[in-house]
Order: C-alpha cells, then sequence, then structure tokens
C-alpha cells in the first residue's frame, strides 16, 4: 500500500506543481525532498453525490496501486483528481489515463502557468465611487 497525503497543505502544495489531464483523471506531480512516494486522492462535488464521489476515489486508489509503483517516480508527491468520466470510464481506459499522465510527468514535467505579474504598484489608481 501506497502512503497517502492526509493533509491539506501537501494536497495545496501538490496543486502548484506540474499536472497532466486526461479524460478520466487529473494527475499533479510534486517533488519531495526524500525518496518516497506519496498519493492522495480528490473528488469534488461536481462529479456527484457522495456514493458517485466515493467510487471514483475506490477507482483511483485501485488505480494507483496498480500503475504508480511501476511509473511513478521516487521522492514525489502524486494526487489524483477525479473527473465526471472517472466514475463511468472503462476500467482500461481509467488504467491507460493514469499510465499516460504518469509516463508524462516523468518525461517532461509541464509547469502551471503563472499568473501575470502586476503593474508598477508607484502609479496611484483612482477610485471611481
Amino acid at each position: 500500500m501506497i502512503p497517502r497525503l492526509k493533509v491539506r497543505a501537501e494536497f495545496l502544495a501538490a496543486s502548484k506543481a506540474a499536472w497532466q489531464a486526461r479524460p478520466g483523471v487529473v494527475v499533479q506531480a510534486k517533488p519531495r525532498e526524500d525518496e518516497a512516494i506519496k498519493v492522495g486522492f480528490t473528488c469534488t462535488k461536481k462529479v456527484g453525490n457522495a456514493v458517485v464521489r466515493n467510487r471514483c476515489k475506490r477507482r483511483l486508489r485501485e488505480a494507483a496501486e496498480q500503475m504508480i509503483p511501476q511509473f511513478g517516480l521516487p521522492g514525489h508527491d502524486y494526487v489524483l483528481i477525479a473527473r465526471a468520466d472517472t466514475v463511468s470510464r472503462d476500467w482500461q481506459a481509467l488504467l491507460d489515463d493514469v499510465k499516460a499522465a504518469l509516463i508524462r510527468l516523468a518525461a517532461k514535467p509541464v509547469a502551471r502557468p503563472k499568473a501575470p505579474k502586476p503593474e508598477d504598484s508607484s502609479q496611484e489608481t483612482k477610485t471611481v465611487r
């Protein structure tokens, strides 16, 4: 069993790291200080009710158990985020989604786009009331 991410701060740190989106899942990968691999799972209310969300997370947990030991990089935290298709996606297609995302993240990490820099703050701005 792969160790789990449980603290919100770990999930937030992973959300700012490299990620890959596939039809059945979004995978985020953040490098760690040590060589351990940890994994977390999340599913928003947009996906469905509690029964559907729990089913999605169960499917993602099993997919992670099968794919992360083979294709995950040592020293990384992974967060698997369920999408609307996670619950109804064919099992092999879901495994392929996780595998493809892990391979892509290992080959060439994709950084999230950074927010535009704020303009020079030395200029005064007027508030219209």
